[in-house]
């Protein structure tokens, strides 16, 4: 009996070091959700002035020709090159932009995506975040990816992501695409619901869709609309990955609250449980060194 309050007794102190960290944990992603979702919302109104403009010039005539629509089939059937199309899934030399958080225990945040991106086949993964880069930073051309460890500045932070960073890959997937290199960009993260709901999304950023009706701006542009298109497009390939991107992390922040939440509650009530057992337990050792010693008496 002793040795098993000896162990309720390690039990409960173990348990009182988890809610410990978790609550700490808890306070620590509390203190950052404001900051997230304010730079979430402010990223994401100005990807949505960027996408206005941008599809304002795609409806033009003149910007119809862009190759940032990608072919269409009749310019397939023409060409002699080996051409494969964008809308094909399956044979599409798909780039795959993977965003997840920098550390774990933020429930399924980081899981979600990785599911997610088991059901897609892609030629080329580029990752945002330590745990997307430490699972997907070597990617061979058939698209398998190879676990490494990812050392401290190899990786590029969710957290710390700038608009900087996201120009850079904006304008490498942009000439890539224009090369023939890659035929899509997709990208990969969680959408964000609210602060007890966020959901994996898919997105892709190229090609781009075509607009079904053609209409005039109603302005004059300067040089031309389809000069302006071209340069318009790694900008709001920026922006949107740039949005993208600080979406993900306020759903990391706002997950790992609601995961710290949920073990402090269940940490609590494992305290609760072992310390009613260890009472129960502590009160019938004494109650039978009671009744040993009465009986040692009457004799």
């Amino acid at each position: 009996m002793a040795k098993d309050i000896k162990s309720l007794r390690t039990r409960i102190k173990s348990f009182d070091s988890t809610l410990h960290l978790t609550g700490a944990m808890g306070l620590v992603a509390s203190s950052k959700i404001k900051r997230a979702c304010d730079a979430m919302y402010a990223s994401r109104k100005y990807s949505d002035g960027i996408s206005d403009v941008t599809m304002a010039l795609a409806a033009c005539p003149e910007c119809r020709k862009s190759p940032y629509f990608g072919l269409e089939k009749k310019d397939l059937e023409n060409t002699e090159e080996e051409t494969v199309s964008a809308d094909n899934n399956e044979s599409a030399r798909t780039r795959l932009i993977v965003i997840a958080g920098d550390r774990g225990l933020c429930g399924g945040y980081n899981a979600n995506v990785f599911r997610t991106v088991r059901t897609m086949e892609a030629f080329e993964i580029k990752p945002i975040g330590k745990r997307s880069y430490d699972k997907y930073h070597i990617v061979d051309i058939e698209g398998e990816d190879e676990e490494t460890d990812a050392d401290e500045t190899g990786y590029l932070s969710s957290e710390r992501y700038t608009y900087e960073d996201a120009l850079e890959e904006a304008e490498t997937c942009c000439k890539d695409f224009l090369e023939g290199k890659i035929d899509r960009v997709l990208v990969v993260y969680n959408r964000y619901i609210s602060i007890m709901s966020q959901e994996p999304q898919v997105i892709q950023l190229l090609p781009l869709e075509r607009a079904s009706v053609i209409k005039d701006l109603g302005s004059i542009c300067e040089p031309a609309p389809d000069v302006i298109f071209e340069d318009l497009i790694p900008v709001y390939f920026a922006a949107k990955l740039y949005a993208l991107v600080k979406e993900s992390f306020a759903c990391e922040v706002a997950a790992r609250r609601m995961a710290m939440d949920s073990a402090k509650k269940n940490a609590q009530q494992m305290i609760d449980d072992l310390k009613l057992e260890y009472n129960r337990a502590r009160q019938s050792t004494i109650t039978q060194e009671i009744t040993e010693i009465v009986s040692g008496a009457g004799k």
